[in-house]
């Protein structure tokens, strides 16, 4: 497990958006940890075209803060 901070897709809006709420993407908002390793789309309207897939620990200018778990 990786930490994951303010600015990285782990703790994004978008990070896995178009999909209900699971329980590893609200573990993540909550230990502010991750498995470098996981992947999820990114949502970010500017990106959704590319259909990206993205870890935790990556991140873009797109930023947007989780609501909390």
């Amino acid at each position: 497990m990786q930490p994951v901070h303010n600015g990285q897709c782990g703790l994004c809006n978008h990070f896995g958006e178009h999909h209900a709420k699971s329980s590893v993407l609200v573990t993540i908002l909550t230990s502010k940890k991750a498995d470098a390793d996981l992947l999820d789309e990114c949502g970010h309207p500017k990106h959704a075209a590319l259909h990206l897939k993205v870890s935790p620990i990556s991140g873009c200018d797109g930023f947007v803060p989780a609501a909390q778990a």
